[in-house]
C-alpha cells in the first residue's frame, strides 16, 4: 500500500490533500504543530476511508525538523511514496519593523524544512525506483510583495526549487 507524507496537514490545503489521498486509499503520515487537530483529522480519515494514519506533531521551524521526521518515519518502517511539502506561513509589516525571530521561523518552515524534506525523501524514492513530490508555493512566488518581503522571497525560493528539479529531470519550461 502506498503512503503520503503531508506537511501542514492540520488545516487548509494540507488537510484537503489528506482527504484526497485517503479517498484513494493511500495511507498517510500527517505533520503539523497542532497535535489536537491532527488527531481529529486522523480519526475522521480512519473512520471514513479505513486508511492508516500516522500522526507526527512537530514544529518545522526547529533546526533539523525534517531530518527528525525522516528518522521517525524510518523507525516506524514507513516508505513514503508521495511527499507534499505544504507547510508554510507568512507575516506582514514594514521590513524594518517586522520581528526577526518570526522571520527566522518562517524561513525555517518555508525554505529549510521544505528543502531538507525534498532532499531526504527524493533520495529514498530514487532508491525505491519512484515516488512523487509536490512543493506548494504561492502566486507570491511570481512578484515582489510589499509589506510581506520575506514571505514572498520564501515562496520565490520554492518556485525556483521546483523549476530546477523539473529541468534536472528533463522537463523543460517549468
Amino acid at each position: 500500500m502506498k503512503t503520503a507524507l503531508i506537511t501542514g496537514a492540520s488545516s487548509g490545503i494540507g488537510k484537503e490533500m489528506a482527504y484526497l489521498f485517503a479517498k484513494d486509499k493511500i495511507q498517510l503520515a500527517l505533520v503539523a504543530r497542532n497535535s489536537d487537530a491532527l488527531h481529529a483529522i486522523a480519526y475522521d480519515l480512519k473512520r471514513t476511508y479505513q486508511v492508516e494514519v500516522a500522526i507526527l506533531p512537530y514544529d518545522l521551524s526547529l533546526p533539523d525538523a525534517a531530518l527528525n521526521i525522516h528518522n521517525k518515519v524510518q523507525a516506524l518502517g514507513m516508505t513514503i511514496d508521495y511527499l507534499v511539502n505544504n507547510a508554510g506561513f507568512g507575516d506582514s509589516g514594514d521590513f524594518l519593523d517586522t520581528d526577526w525571530t518570526k522571520e527566522r521561523q518562517m524561513i525555517g518552515v518555508n525554505i529549510t524544512a521544505l528543502t531538507q524534506f525534498t532532499k531526504l525523501f527524493s533520495q529514498d524514492m530514487i532508491k525505491l525506483g519512484g515516488g512523487r513530490i509536490l512543493n506548494v508555493a504561492s502566486t507570491a512566488a511570481f512578484q515582489p510583495g510589499p509589506l510581506m518581503a520575506v514571505y514572498y522571497a520564501t515562496k520565490a525560493y520554492v518556485l525556483q526549487v521546483i523549476r530546477y528539479r523539473m529541468q534536472s529531470i528533463g522537463i523543460p519550461g517549468h
